[in-house]
């Protein structure tokens, strides 16, 4: 049989079968496992046998969902976390040492900025910031001490594009670690690894779960690096837990067909936003006006189901327009089934200064939009009210 297609991966990629043969995975609820005798423990605990010993270590729900988002990434293997920033944290924590050095888009998500300012100058790690129109600039960041090159694509809040070729060959070149944040892309619409990428990280929390229920994260990529980040993670224990993994194991098996439909309704709301007197600007990867149109085509399959736009009249604007929707939903969260409007400026990214926010695109009158599944026509409509 030829290889399976995505959709058939994230379906019929399974654990093992009981003795019941049950048709769906089971839940495995249970913190430790027992072994046959001695010699059967000790040889689990050197590593001799592939086995689960401990379920921060490893658990047959967390190992389903981690096959199946190697798979989907083009991955060789994977660590899945109790949320998306354990995963950041744990990742870079486990392969920087200090003295090292990271550069980074500056356009990230805010406890990743939060990582970088406040928590790791603790231990003598610092960074560098290049702007995303700016990867030229990477280059002259480089020092001895630089270990990774880290990304978020598309941006969060900005939904920004970078190209994710123009990273690969620089890190290749002066044999850095490329760390991609797929978040918002998820494995059904990009795959950094085909790029030349060696870490991907995804907050499942966001469309992998895609019903706003859960918490999770998960990094996937070389063998030789997660087994790092494994080592870092069994210690420092903060796996996800086997509940959390069974709900998004069989979140997977939905995420292509929800993705087609969130991004065609992002589609139709960026186009009525891109014709509305009261927006002022709109981005959106597969909008034509996208400063990023050509490099988003080129490396993502959609264009999810990000929108952010910028309403005339500033963070007034901004948090009336919040105030007025009437069906979506006034939350942080995103990638839900259910549409979400959040104004960066006055809430997750309010501790910025206003020079750091508008470095990074963040206006004050900026929205970001999780597009839902909801009737496209609903939608429009309650956007559309909220404007006027």
């Amino acid at each position: 049989m030829s290889t399976p297609h995505f959709e058939t991966e994230a379906i019929r990629t399974q654990i093992e079968r009981s003795q019941f043969l049950e048709h769906s995975s089971p839940l495995y609820l249970t913190s430790s496992y027992i072994f046959e005798d001695a010699e059967d423990m000790r040889a689990s605990f050197s590593e001799e046998k592939e086995r689960n010993i401990y379920s921060r270590f490893s658990n047959p729900n967390t190992s389903e969902f981690v096959e199946k988002i190697a798979k989907m990434e083009g991955a060789e293997t994977g660590y899945a976390f109790a949320t998306g920033m354990s995963a950041v944290f744990s990742t870079l924590a486990a392969l920087l040492n200090s003295g090292d050095h990271i550069i980074s888009s500056r356009s990230v998500f805010g406890s990743t900025h939060s990582l970088f300012t406040k928590f790791f100058p603790k231990w003598n790690i610092s960074h560098s910031y290049f702007k995303i129109d700016e990867v030229d600039a990477i280059e002259r960041l480089i020092k001895p001490e630089t270990k990774i090159i880290f990304a978020e694509t598309p941006t969060n809040p900005g939904v920004d594009i970078i190209d994710l070729e123009v990273l690969s060959e620089i890190a290749k070149k002066h044999k850095l670690i490329l760390v991609i944040d797929n978040c918002f892309a998820t494995p059904y619409i990009q795959n950094p690894i085909k790029y030349g990428a060696h870490l991907v990280i995804h907050s499942a929390t966001k469309m992998i779960d895609g019903q706003g229920r859960v918490l999770g994260g998960v990094t996937v990529g070389n063998a030789d690096l997660i087994r790092e980040i494994y080592l870092f993670s069994r210690n420092t224990g903060p796996a996800l837990s086997p509940f959390n993994a069974w709900i998004l194991s069989k979140s997977l098996e939905t995420l292509a067909v929800r993705l087609e439909k969130h991004s065609e309704n992002a589609l139709k709301l960026a186009e009525f936003l891109e014709n509305h007197p009261n927006v002022q600007q709109v981005k959106y990867p597969f909008l034509k006006s996208h400063p990023q149109y050509e490099i988003a085509k080129k490396q993502m399959r959609l264009g999810g189901n990000i929108i952010s736009f910028e309403i005339k009249g500033g963070i007034a604007a901004g948090r009336k327009f919040v105030n007025s929707v009437k069906m979506c939903s006034r939350s942080a969260n995103l990638g839900d089934t259910r549409s979400i409007v959040t104004h960066p400026a006055s809430t997750t990214h309010s501790k910025l200064s206003e020079e750091d926010r508008l470095e990074v695109g963040i206006t004050d009158g900026l929205i970001r939009t999780s597009v839902g599944l909801e009737h496209i026509d609903d939608i429009i409509e309650d956007i559309k009210q909220a404007l006027s």
